[in-house]
């Protein structure tokens, strides 16, 4: 016996409903998780801006500093570590700057820390001594070896710098046919930074045990004796050794170098010393500055160049790290 007409048409009638409500449900939620990720997108946005601004402070507070700096010492530039540029900004609350009075210091707001400094680029030993001419001057290879052993680099460390180095430098040129090497055919991109030596193969960790001893500046600059560590001024000049490097490095805190020939007493006699290799004052200088909001961390680096009174921003970088509670958080999930 057939079911009545009227049972049908509401069973149909309910399956329609329950259709509706379902797609109905299915649109409202997707228009919901759409306005979610456009105020989290916002929100990013927005931090990302506000954290580019406050960096930005932190590059306008080193110049600051290194001009009051260069208009201090006009008539006798002399830059050493005893200086107000080489003490490092410590990280503080953000709010502690920016906040009216105490009482608003501790109000509601991102957690936000900043912390800064300054270090002479001058101090480690540019690369850039390598790219002179048609052939790398046999002493400043030496160098470059005898730094790579100082802080234990891997074997061949030297020498691939010096390979890729020089290829790099050649195809920018226009040059590469000149190179017999099979790398020519494929020859690296010339880096910038340090960060950039990966391209050659090195490892992070080679990257970070150099990082303190070598540098890579857009010209010829001479070491600064004031600034340099002991490994960067032992391998400077042929019969140097660690020990009378560290009597100039202990001598240098009670009394700074005033000009090139003060430290002469340090080396040996056969030791020239010329203003092409070494310095009392620096002329390029970088910039980190760190800020940790919340659970993520922004750093920025920047190359300043100092002519004069006038400060230069040659390079920016800037580099995104999690905290490790928000690593730990991203694992358990």
């Amino acid at each position: 016996m057939s079911r009545p007409r009227t049972t049908r048409q509401g069973g149909a009638a309910l399956l329609t409903a329950m259709l509706i409500v379902t797609l109905v449900a299915s649109l409202a939620s997707a228009m919901v998780w759409r306005q979610y990720r456009a105020v989290q997108i916002e929100a990013a946005e927005r931090a990302r801006a506000q954290s580019a601004w406050i960096l930005q402070g932190v590059l306008d507070w080193a110049r600051l500093i290194l001009r009051e700096d260069a208009r201090a010492n006009l008539n006798e530039p002399v830059d050493h570590l005893g200086e107000v540029w080489a003490v490092p900004l410590a990280e503080a609350r953000l709010s502690t700057f920016l906040a009216a009075d105490a009482n608003n210091a501790e109000d509601s707001g991102p957690e936000a820390f900043l912390s800064g400094s300054l270090h002479d680029a001058q101090a480690q030993y540019n690369l850039r001594h390598l790219l002179g001419g048609t052939e790398v001057p046999a002493q400043e290879q030496r160098v470059l070896e005898r730094l790579c052993d100082n802080v234990g680099a891997p074997p061949g460390t030297a020498q691939t710098l010096i390979r890729k180095l020089r290829l790099a430098a050649d195809a920018s040129n226009k040059d590469a046919s000149k190179t017999a090497s099979a790398d020519s055919k494929n020859p690296p991109l010339p880096p910038r930074n340090l960060e950039q030596l990966a391209w050659f193969g090195l490892t992070p960790e080679t990257i970070e045990r150099l990082r303190p001893v070598l540098t890579l500046l857009p010209q010829n600059t001479p070491v600064n004796l004031n600034t340099a560590p002991r490994e960067v001024i032992a391998a400077l000049f042929d019969g140097m050794d660690l020990a009378s490097a560290e009597r100039l490095v202990r001598s240098r805190q009670n009394q700074p170098l005033k000009k090139v020939q003060d430290a002469s007493s340090f080396f040996p006699g056969t030791v020239t010393l010329s203003s092409e290799r070494v310095d009392v004052k620096s002329s390029y200088f970088l910039v980190k500055g760190r800020l940790r909001l919340d659970e993520r961390v922004l750093e920025e680096r920047a190359l300043v160049q100092r002519r004069n009174l006038d400060m230069l921003v040659v390079e920016r970088q800037r580099v995104n790290q999690v905290t490790s509670a928000t690593a730990n958080k991203g694992r358990g999930a």
